[in-house]
């Protein structure tokens, strides 16, 4: 064991910190005063990532996006996320998916009820993954009215999903003094699973992986050879995923996992998947074929009379 910990600003995740430096006016990160200075490399990829973002400009300064990220005690993945669903029209739905994500695991799986457990988290699973399985569960929680005892029949964390009613009003009103309006697609829509799925694209396009030929998923652009976390409520293996957490334990693991649409990526961040600085893979190889029948598809021109 060392003499001492590492100190927490080498083992944290140092995007939020970058980020609210740079609103406090501090622009060279690189020379700044830190006690601990974390590795330059570091700085320049949490940098690279706010830049692709939209949080700063390809200059380092803050944008009009970063300055409302700034204000979300949240990663700024999830804050762009939040942002970006007003225009989805699923702000509504994004808040309750950002508040479970930021509280503890909310299901309960005990190791004499896992049987029962299982099968009391199917009632909840979506076919599209985890985080609309997390909506369904806080959508169920509210319509029992909070009941507790609800929570204790269903192996759910009660405390876990009261955590979820604090943090979601802390958002609400940040959202209210930025003036972002809290929206939702009507539920008959078909389009209201994919405006959600879109938001949730919005901040993590980053976190994307694809399944390979040879039956294994690679990470988008690392190109690290990963598996769904046993945990997740997906029943199937999508060809594209996108992940919120990337854990390293006896495998390397990617948990709460969504099913996306790689047009997706194309459409809302062109930037992160231009492919002059793509690795070769199979995925690169699949995203050139789409954005070539995309491009097709809008070249068609409709005929200046009307067809008989």
């Amino acid at each position: 064991m060392p003499d001492q910990t590492y100190p927490e600003i080498l083992r944290s995740n140092l995007n939020s910190i970058t980020l609210n430096l740079i609103k406090l006016g501090i622009t060279d990160l690189v020379h700044f005063d830190f006690m601990d200075p974390p590795a330059p490399e570091t700085l320049m990829r949490s940098l690279e990532l706010l830049n692709y973002l939209g949080a700063v400009d390809d200059d380092g300064n803050l944008t009009e996006v970063g300055s409302m990220m700034a204000e979300f005690p949240l990663d700024p993945e999830l804050s762009k996320m939040l942002i970006t669903s007003c225009d989805f029209k699923c702000s509504n739905e994004i808040l309750s998916i950002t508040a479970m994500l930021s509280v503890p695991q909310c299901f309960v799986r005990p190791n004499d009820q896992r049987k029962a457990a299982d099968d009391a988290k199917i009632k909840f699973t979506h076919d599209y993954g985890d985080h609309l399985t997390l909506l369904n569960v806080y959508h169920a929680f509210k319509q029992n009215n909070d009941d507790p005892d609800w929570c204790y029949e269903n192996f759910i964390n009660y405390r876990s999903l009261k955590s979820v009613d604090n943090a979601r009003l802390q958002l609400e009103r940040i959202m209210d003094r930025l003036q972002l309006k809290r929206v939702s697609t009507d539920f008959s829509s078909r389009e209201y699973y994919n405006n959600i799925r879109k938001a949730l694209v919005s901040g993590f396009f980053m976190q994307v992986a694809h399944l390979e030929r040879a039956g294994h998923y690679l990470t988008i652009k690392d190109n690290q050879e990963v598996f769904i976390h046993p945990s997740s409520s997906l029943t199937h293996r999508p060809e594209w995923v996108m992940y919120h957490e990337f854990v390293f334990t006896s495998k390397k693991y990617i948990r709460t996992v969504l099913e996306i649409k790689p047009e997706w990526l194309l459409a809302i961040a062109p930037d992160y998947y231009d492919f002059d600085h793509f690795p070769e893979c199979e995925a690169k190889q699949k995203l050139e074929l789409i954005k070539l029948k995309l491009e097709a598809l809008s070249s068609r021109a409709p005929p200046p009379y009307p067809i008989p």
